[in-house]
């Protein structure tokens, strides 16, 4: 699986956000993917020193409009942990 195929879209939230204070970032990532291979991305995209990975899988939502009822997608998250050392990940151009 290639690098760019592994991490799909950064997480911005008001608590992903606040976790890159202590260079904790959360992306989306390809439910396939495993700890190994997320590493070696964000490490292959970024150009930084991952240290730790945490992932988990989170459950569609159940959505109704009128009568019809379906699930939201599901989707995989992994919250990347980088070393002291490592610079920061620009998630945002900031001109």
């Amino acid at each position: 699986m290639e690098s760019r195929d592994v991490i799909l879209r950064p997480v911005v939230t008001e608590a992903s956000m606040a976790e890159m204070d202590d260079k904790r970032y959360t992306f989306d990532v390809d439910t396939r993917a495993t700890k190994t291979e997320v590493k070696k991305a964000v490490e292959d995209v970024f150009d930084v020193k991952v240290v730790k990975v945490n992932i988990m899988n989170v459950k569609g939502k159940l959505k109704r409009q009128g009568r019809y009822s379906g699930y939201t997608k599901k989707r995989r998250k992994a919250i990347v942990t980088l070393s002291s050392d490592s610079k920061e990940i620009k998630l945002f151009n900031e001109e």
